[in-house]
């Protein structure tokens, strides 16, 4: 049966949190010992390096090189995707099985090597230590949840009722062929993972395609499990988003795309991806999500839930609170308490125990907050930080400060437009079908939550929020934190477009096309 990871839940529930950090502190030994060398990309089954390559910097100490991979060129994407095509028809005849024995000892050899693992993903993408085992244990879990759905399903082969006494039907799940993943630099475990695991373990076979930003922590699992597969199966190509996602969108030989990224960069894809024939195009394309406060809260649990939704891992993550509507008679003491609670928030190198918050993720993001908060200062009032942090510590990375505005109007581009950033934008309200209304007003639907004692208007947030993932008097977070199996992760509106959710029953089945078989005698 499925049991979540959950790494740092078991520390805490068992007393053994300070032999998480022994192991954390003798990990980042460990990958510090590694850094500064040159990784391959892997086509065909082959390992190949490059004299011209990109550097991956530490975006919380850019003088720490982490790793050098190559730049492919559109002619190696190529290679990749052909070799790919001719590994399908191997790789999908091995029985569903099989690929659940593979895609289960990578989980284990990942649950084997998680503090190492996590320790170099705290340099490479900046989340501190629980964020980025956070991140390893979703992997996991991806690994462990699609393993049993196949399983669970007898590899989605199944007897219909037949029509005919003559006739014996069938209803069979096949894989489409070649998939194309795109991954993101906030998960780069987690989503490239998940994406990659449910195009293979259905029977497709795979070019990955990780953010340039942080290549490293996908090309961990594909050297734990290229091998293992059939060759060819599993094709890894790193460079740059403009030679190689390109490539994959435009090649006519990709069967299918699974995509996470913004929303204009995977419009853009689908678009050109669909243009000439019909493909699968799974996607999770961002959000702006709203968090709702009444005045039945309990404050102290709104405060705790909309700090860590907001601020966890910089807001870099598709599901953070951007949009926090609080009701007019308790807004003042709300704003107070979440001011104190981000006050005593500790600002740091991710990889040091008890750093909440750590660098955004690159330059780019830097210059994206500083005109947000320009703009906010300009338009509306700064509650609580908007500063760029330069001194000390802060000088060689990309920090920020965690930052509460108020006092904009619903229409503002900064309460509309995801950010992707430690940035929240707070507006009061008067009666609670006012705060849905506002909730709903935006192009997205991934996310939401709602603190309120009230029974009439939680079923009625149920009833009428529009989002995939919701959540009601959630301390730990508003919005974030999705778990693998419980909480299926899909995005309604602009922010998606199957409508499934990764980690749910239904994630695999849009990696497979179906066949009836009717058999007579």
């Amino acid at each position: 049966m499925f049991e979540n990871e959950k790494t740092w839940a078991k520390a805490v529930l068992n007393n053994s949190t300070d032999e998480f950090h022994s192991k954390f502190d003798r990990a980042i030994d460990l990958v510090k010992k590694d850094f500064g060398k040159s990784y391959p990309i892997i086509i065909g089954g082959k390992e190949i390096h490059s004299d011209n390559q990109f550097q991956v910097r530490s975006p919380a100490d850019t003088r720490i090189v982490i790793a050098n991979f190559p730049l492919a060129t559109k002619e190696d994407t190529i290679h990749a995707i052909e070799s790919a095509k001719d590994a399908f028809p191997r790789w999908s005849q091995a029985s569903y099985q099989k690929r659940i024995e593979i895609f289960r000892e990578c989980a284990d050899a990942f649950s084997s090597d998680k503090f190492q693992l996590a320790a170099m993903m705290t340099y490479e993408n900046g989340k501190n230590r629980l964020e980025a085992m956070g991140d390893i244990d979703e992997a996991i879990d991806f690994l462990r949840f699609y393993a049993d759905q196949l399983e669970l399903n007898q590899g989605f082969s199944k007897e219909t009722k037949s029509a005919s006494t003559n006739e014996k039907t069938r209803s069979v799940l096949k894989p489409y062929g070649l998939w194309g993943i795109i991954s993101p630099f906030n998960f780069p475990s987690a989503i490239a993972i998940g994406m990659t695991t449910g195009a293979l373990i259905t029977g497709n076979t795979a070019v990955l395609k990780p953010s340039s930003d942080t290549p490293l922590s996908a090309f961990m699992f594909v050297e734990t499990i290229y091998h293992k597969l059939t060759p060819a199966a599993l094709n890894f190509v790193t460079g740059a988003g403009s030679v190689v996602g390109k490539t994959i969108l435009e090649s006519p030989l990709v069967d299918g795309i699974a995509f996470t990224g913004s929303k204009e960069v995977g419009m853009s894809g689908f678009r050109s991806f669909v243009e000439k024939k019909p493909r699968p195009f799974i996607s999770e394309m961002g959000g702006k999500n709203p968090a709702v406060i009444t005045a039945s809260a309990d404050l102290e649990k709104a405060a705790e839930g909309i700090l860590r939704a907001s601020f966890g891992y910089g807001g870099q993550k598709c599901s953070a609170c951007s949009r926090v509507y609080v009701q007019k008679n308790i807004a003042n003491q709300f704003m107070e308490k979440l001011v104190s609670k981000v006050k005593s928030l500790k600002i740091g190198h991710p990889w040091e125990k008890d750093v909440f918050l750590g660098p955004v993720i690159n330059e780019d993001a830097v210059k994206k907050f500083q005109r947000a908060s320009d703009i906010a200062k300009k338009d509306g009032k700064v509650v609580f930080g908007g500063s760029v942090l330069k001194e000390s510590d802060y000088q060689h990375g990309y920090f920020v400060e965690p930052t509460i505005v108020a006092d904009l109007p619903q229409e503002h581009e900064l309460v509309r437009e995801e950010l992707f950033l430690p940035f929240v934008c707070v507006s009061q309200f008067d009666s609670f079908d006012e705060a849905i209304k506002m909730a709903n007003k935006t192009n997205y639907g991934l996310t939401a939550g709602i603190f309120s004692k009230d029974q009439k208007e939680i079923e009625a947030f149920f009833e009428k929020i529009e989002a995939g993932v919701t959540y009601v008097n959630r301390a730990t977070s508003a919005t974030t934190g999705a778990m693998v199996g419980a909480q299926p992760f899909v995005g309604w509106k602009e922010s998606g477009i199957s409508g499934k959710g990764a980690g749910g029953a239904y994630y695999l089945l849009q990696f497979m096309r179906e066949q009836t078989q009717t058999r007579c005698e």
